[in-house]
């Protein structure tokens, strides 16, 4: 009987569909995960924007000492820095999905990839410090 590449009798492999010959192979695994944290954020992210954006509304022409106050009240401080962490994961995330979808050379890819979350590390970090600076 003669075999297929994957050890299995020609026959049997014939009679398996195309995904079911695919299924388990190349980067659905670690593709999935990374559809699920973009869902997982942006599900997150909805009820904080909203909050900010609220609370942006509600308190336009704070004064300077006003809005200190504002981001020193715990429950504010700890909510910023959540939306600030998400929205820069989020968005490193995104990022790194558009590129490796349409950047071809391997080398220009991975450097950018690295170059965004950089990019977003560093912003993501200096935002959050300055909210504890503030707060603390």
């Amino acid at each position: 009987m003669s075999h297929t590449t994957s050890g299995q009798p020609a026959r049997q492999a014939s009679l398996q569909s195309a995904l079911g010959r695919v299924r388990g192979s190349g980067s659905s695994k670690s593709g999935s995960h990374h559809w699920w944290m973009q869902r997982v954020s942006s599900v997150a992210l909805l009820p904080l924007t909203i909050w900010f954006v609220v609370s942006l509304a509600t308190s336009a022409g704070m004064s300077h000492g006003e809005a200190v106050l504002w981001i020193g009240s715990p429950l504010n401080a700890v909510l910023l820095i959540a939306l600030i962490v998400l929205t820069f994961q989020h968005t490193a995330s995104g990022i790194q999905v558009i590129l490796e979808d349409y950047v071809n050379q391997e080398w220009l890819k991975l450097g950018a990839i690295l170059a965004v979350k950089a990019v977003c590390w560093l912003l993501g970090l200096a935002a959050v410090l300055a909210v504890l600076r503030i707060a603390v």
